[in-house]
């Protein structure tokens, strides 16, 4: 072989290295802005779902306070209608207390009397046919 074979192999070497390294040098640029792209996609995404995220939480917020505000109320109705259980229970026991009153001004009428039946049953019926 001669010398200039032997250069021109060289040559011809050095050559399909250059084009191999610039060829992977492109390559690698081009592999690089599909990533950069990919990458901005994934970015935008990303900031979709946290406003989507945000809007989420600000509706679980809302729906927590709403939910706080239902709970005070009831909360409120129901020490209301415990006080008013309390008053119906202490008119009850009023009402009570005037019975037993009543009954034993009747008995004392009763036994005053003259005219009065010994039992009482008779005034006993008497009150109820009043009463309804």
């Amino acid at each position: 072989m001669s010398t200039g074979a032997v250069i021109a192999i060289i040559a011809a070497a050095i050559v399909v290295v250059a084009l191999v390294v610039v060829a992977a040098r492109v390559g690698g640029r081009r592999r690089d802005e599909r990533r950069r792209e990919e990458a901005g996609e994934l970015r935008q995404q990303a900031q979709s779902r946290s406003i989507q995220a945000e809007s989420a939480r600000a509706s679980a917020d809302e729906h927590a306070a709403e939910s706080r505000r239902a709970q005070a109320e009831a909360e409120e109705r129901a020490a209301q209608a415990r006080q008013g259980q309390a008053a119906a229970d202490r008119q009850a026991v009023e009402a009570e207390r005037l019975s037993e009153s009543a009954r034993s001004y009747h008995d004392e009428a009763r036994q005053t009397d003259p005219d009065a039946s010994e039992n009482g049953h008779d005034e006993a019926l008497a009150m109820d046919r009043r009463s309804e």
